[in-house]
């Protein structure tokens, strides 16, 4: 597989953060015997907002197991995440009116600094494997709030195998439903010397990006790498390859990542999705026009592929401003 020069082989958001250990999620027992072990570790959250500690560092806001919080919730409520860090780690999905919007989450808890925050803008301030962490439960939140009831016989449903299935009650139907995530393409297209980045009118002045867009049913990854080129940039596209993945929680997406090559004759255009899409040189890239999007994001590692495959330049990730938008890393 490419890698850009980042030293990290894989983008933000993934890694073996994590051990998920899946045959732990087949034991009846699991939530006694996490309540049984003092190192487990939980983390709340309340609908897609999770508990964190503010501070120049932010961080995850875990609990132990005597906490008043841990200890009154329900197994329903509750999802075996895996082992972080050598220490089992269980999410705990607090009802919203035991934590309402207007209490104080520091009193609620116990922690000071403590307050419930939404993952997307908090993710580049916190330590990586932390963000993934959370990125990982974020996922699982939204999907489990979203499959409550059955969807063939309209039945309540009930999370099984340590909360990563959702089934139905109805003996009758008994429909399991997984975890579900919808795969989307990311696509930096060059002519070798250019790469053709395009910008929505709803983003800050300055600021393109890949492409990008769902598969859609009965496509392969390079079909729709190629469909949503064409669509969006009037671009068609010679050949593709594969560079990398990564999580993308908001609300439960997989960005996978291509590089793609076009015709130096191509020529961009408008489209009812991109305000303007338009190649771009390294001298420009590295001169900071256009605006690129955080270092943290896939974009940037399938820009940064590019930049530094040719030499002449410093690596993109060094070169001061580049991929800080919104004054983030």
């Amino acid at each position: 597989m490419p890698n850009s020069s980042h030293a990290t082989p894989w983008n933000f958001l993934a890694g073996p953060y994590i051990d998920r250990r899946a045959e732990a999620r087949e034991q009846e027992g699991w939530w006694e015997e996490a309540r049984g072990d003092p190192r487990t570790r939980y983390v709340l959250a309340r609908g897609t907002a999770q508990l964190v500690v503010a501070g120049p560092q932010p961080g995850v806001a875990f609990l132990d197991g005597g906490h008043p919080l841990v200890q009154r919730a329900a197994r329903e409520s509750t999802l075996l995440l895996g082992w972080y860090r050598e220490s089992r780690c269980v999410l705990v999905e607090l009802d919203e009116r035991e934590a309402p919007d207007g209490d104080d989450p520091a009193a609620l808890v116990g922690l000071p600094g403590a307050r419930f925050e939404e993952l997307r803008p908090l993710a580049p301030l916190l330590e990586e494997t932390e963000a993934s962490l959370l990125a990982y439960a974020r996922a699982l939140s939204f999907w489990r709030r979203r499959h409550r009831y059955c969807g063939v016989c309209g039945a309540r449903n009930l999370p099984v195998r340590a909360g990563h299935v959702m089934r139905c009650t109805d003996e009758r139907c008994a429909t399991e439903v997984f975890p579900r995530i919808d795969p989307a393409i990311i696509v930096l297209v060059t002519d070798g010397e250019r790469a053709l980045l395009g910008r929505q009118a709803s983003w800050p002045p300055g600021r393109y990006s890949t492409i990008a867009g769902f598969v859609e049913p009965g496509e392969s990854l390079e079909d729709a790498v190629a469909r949503e080129v064409l669509e969006e940039t009037g671009v068609q596209v010679l050949g593709t390859e594969y560079h990398s993945s990564q999580p993308w929680p908001f609300p439960s997406s997989l960005m996978l990542g291509f590089m793609a090559s076009a015709s130096p004759d191509a020529r961009p255009q408008r489209s009812s999705e991109l305000e303007d899409a338009r190649w771009f040189t390294r001298e420009e890239v590295a001169s900071g026009t256009p605006m690129l999007p955080p270092r943290t994001s896939i974009s940037f590692r399938l820009v940064e592929h590019w930049f530094d495959s040719a030499g002449g330049f410093p690596p993109l990730r060094e070169i001061p401003g580049v991929g800080r938008w919104e004054g983030r890393r």
